[in-house]
């Protein structure tokens, strides 16, 4: 069982990158492989909906000059798929943005390349906006006819400078239930 780990945020070592790389210690525990992307250490154009995507029917975006495909690629190969950001202006970061119009179009017009995988949500804020970064991440994954792992309390976390998400008890109860679901439906899926 392979997972892949879409990091919106800009901040390299900061409470998404901190955090995500905990949940996915956590699956590692359980045997399962894990790849965490950087969004920001990559370019991606703007989608222009030029539906080519649609017309070719492959999945592919028709701008090859940039990291699109690859990842792309590289979740269709996985057998679930993380999405994890910090809210900005009360939603996900604009990089994060970018890549999911774009990928969303590619796929949904395209393959269906994500149908049927195992997808989960991690956000974080410092002061609001979270829960809106959460359920457009979450939005996106059921969009994508990816079938979302739920837990209670949910995985949105309170923190200002890493390590401070430690300190959200809640959402560490949450985070550590999603890791037990996800691996749950994970040998579900896998297994069928």
């Amino acid at each position: 069982m392979k997972v892949i780990a879409l990091n919106g945020s800009p901040r390299l070592i900061g409470n998404t990158s901190n955090l995500l790389a905990e949940f996915l210690d956590e699956l590692g525990k359980e045997g399962v492989e894990t790849e965490m992307v950087q969004l920001y250490d990559h370019e991606f154009q703007f989608c222009n909906d030029c539906r080519s995507c649609e017309m070719r029917g492959d999945g592919r975006c028709i701008m090859e000059d940039d990291d699109m495909n690859g990842i792309l690629d590289a979740m269709r190969a996985a057998d679930g798929i993380v999405l994890a950001a910090p809210a900005y202006a009360g939603g996900i970061p604009s990089q994060m943005k970018v890549f999911l119009e774009r990928a969303g179009l590619a796929l949904t017009m395209g393959d269906r390349g994500l149908r049927g995988k195992v997808g989960a949500v991690l956000t974080v804020s410092a002061h609001d906006g979270a829960e809106n970064a959460y359920n457009e991440l979450t939005y996106w994954l059921i969009h994508n006819e990816i079938n979302v792992v739920g837990t209670y309390p949910l995985p949105i976390f309170r923190a200002l400078n890493s390590p401070q998400y430690e300190d959200d008890e809640q959402a560490m109860k949450g985070m550590h239930r999603l890791a037990e679901n996800m691996v749950a439906l994970l040998e579900k899926s896998t297994s069928n």
